[in-house]
């Protein structure tokens, strides 16, 4: 009981700036830091969630490395590379997503102009939130959604609209 006593009346006692009365407690002040969610926290995150940020992974439907590329998405992006090749170049994979990314964003530019910063079906609709579900699911299915509200999964049950909801409000000025 003595203990608690103690606690207390150490919590209790004010930290005073001016000893003389009137007494004055020094305000806290702390400034929150925004957290700046650029293309480099972005690439991270989708990176983290789609591997753990491994660039050597293969999972078990054959997508690769960091962002879990498939074979189709490589060649339509002209890249013609090895499975090895591909699994052992870091550089080769951060120029595949930067191609991906401005691939989609032609694909969805009219989308993404007419919807940006609108709340549709509950979710808000931003550029990098339909650029990370156009990864997961193509561009086509988030078209898809727009036209029908048809949400696509992938394999693993995972439905474009969480990536939309997890991957918005990035500036990644593609």
């Amino acid at each position: 009981m003595r203990v608690l006593i103690s606690i207390f009346m150490l919590l209790s006692v004010p930290t005073m700036v001016n000893p003389s009365p009137p007494y004055y407690i020094e305000p806290i002040e702390t400034e929150e830091k925004k957290v700046v969610k650029n293309m480099e926290l972005f690439l991270h995150d989708l990176g983290f969630k789609e591997s753990g940020n491994r660039y050597n992974i293969v999972n078990r439907f054959g997508y690769m490395g960091k962002y879990q590329f498939g074979k189709s998405t490589l060649k339509t992006l002209k890249i013609k590379v090895t499975k090895e090749a591909f699994l052992n170049s870091p550089d080769l994979q951060e120029y595949a997503m930067q191609q991906l990314l401005k691939y989609n964003k032609k694909k969805l530019q009219n989308y993404i102009d007419k919807f940006d910063g609108q709340t549709i079906n509950g979710i808000l609709v931003t550029e990098s939130g339909l650029l990370a579900a156009a990864h997961l699911g193509g561009a086509g299915s988030v078209k898809k959604w727009f036209r029908t509200g048809k949400v696509k999964k992938d394999g693993n049950g995972v439905k474009i609209t969480n990536y939309m909801q997890r991957f918005s409000g990035y500036d990644l000025y593609l």
